[in-house]
């Protein structure tokens, strides 16, 4: 009996428009920065045809890796809403794949864009296993005070009642022919802009290692610290840090250079030490596990993993075999591959933009002994 999951962050999948860049020009999308705007109400105008111009094509993108990965239960990253979900899985993947996704849930959970995490799943797997839905819980409750998780890092930007997750960790029980799995999906804090000369993702770590943390003891506390490395459990999402990157050096009359170097400390390190989990993508080669392109200029690029299929230490030895698979196919030009994995990127895909995603989906089969 198997059954393919993936996660992918899917890059703002609204139903609503975004005017907050006429006030705060770090919102304010690039093409408008070209022009002189005088008031409100025009920039409400070109912001809506800005929107709506750029939406068809990216979401044709983002549909077509959906349709690739070719997942059972597909969970997702920064769904607005569920209204959104519907309108995209009706007008754009159910043009591609038929009837597919009918199943899908979310809760509204704790990030300020209004960004949540989002499931969706097929009625039977690929090989005709019914899939049941049995029950969803959120976390996005839990505060560092209560979870004893309030230290002196954490103190430097939150408070003892502030929330844990900047979204949600959505506890999920489906059964797949009968066999239970559970999945943990979240989409934690981002790495944001340095600060006094210290690496973003440096100065946010504390908060990631601490959803993590949180992660790691909801597991524990639904199966038990001594039994859940038994249990059939994944935890899926976009993680926003990572244990190794591949450094890009050189460039394009030249030639580029990649270096693939770990990283001392990572907040994934909380949910991989001591075989808690194992990260799958790590089966991959090391050029070869990316799942985003970052780039600040030519001063600063790498490639590195931020999306995990992080399994139970059971739920991977009976898969041990299993690779899983990445989708690149919706990645802008601009992405620099490591040489002989080039994809054909998908029709109408831009130099940064169309794209499916600024992510891309990671996807595995499994087998649920």
């Amino acid at each position: 009996m198997s059954l393919r999951i993936a996660t992918f962050n899917v890059e703002n999948l609204m139903n609503r428009f975004d005017f907050s860049g006429y006030r705060n020009e770090l919102r304010q999308d690039r093409a408008l920065k070209l022009y002189d705007i005088k008031t409100e109400a025009q920039y409400r105008q070109l912001e809506l045809a800005r929107a709506i111009s750029q939406t068809d094509d990216s979401r044709q993108m983002t549909a077509l890796a959906i349709a690739q990965a070719d997942a059972d239960i597909m969970c997702m990253q920064e769904v607005d809403n569920l209204d959104a979900l519907h309108a995209f899985e009706y007008g754009y993947l159910f043009k591609m794949i038929g009837r597919g996704y009918i199943r899908k849930y979310m809760i509204e959970a704790n990030d300020s864009r209004g960004i949540d995490v989002a499931i969706m799943m097929r009625e039977e797997t690929r090989d005709g296993q019914k899939i049941e839905f049995q029950r969803m819980e959120s976390h996005a409750y839990l505060t560092y005070a209560d979870l004893d998780l309030y230290d002196e890092d954490i103190a430097r930007t939150n408070q003892p009642g502030d929330k844990i997750f900047r979204r949600d960790c959505l506890e999920v029980d489906v059964k797949v022919g009968g066999r239970s799995l559970t999945i943990y999906l979240t989409h934690f804090k981002s790495m944001g802009s340095a600060r006094d000369g210290v690496e973003g993702r440096i100065v946010t770590m504390p908060v990631r290692a601490a959803e993590a943390k949180a992660v790691r003891h909801i597991i524990e506390k639904r199966f038990g610290r001594d039994s859940a490395a038994s249990k059939r459990w994944v935890i899926c999402g976009d993680m926003n840090d990572y244990q190794e990157r591949v450094l890009i050096t050189g460039d394009y009359a030249n030639g580029f250079e990649f270096e693939p170097v770990s990283e001392k400390i990572s907040a994934l390190d909380v949910l991989t030490n001591d075989s808690f989990s194992e990260n799958v993508v790590r089966r991959r080669a090391a050029l070869d596990r990316w799942t985003l392109y970052h780039t600040r200029g030519p001063q600063e690029r790498h490639l590195c993993q931020l999306d995990y299929l992080l399994l139970s230490p059971s739920l991977a030895s009976h898969n041990a075999k299993k690779l899983p698979d990445i989708v690149r196919a919706g990645q802008p030009y601009r992405t620099i591959f490591p040489p002989g994995m080039e994809v054909d990127r998908y029709p109408r895909t831009g130099w940064d933009r169309p794209k499916a995603s600024d992510h891309c989906p990671v996807a595995i089969s499994l087998d649920l002994l």
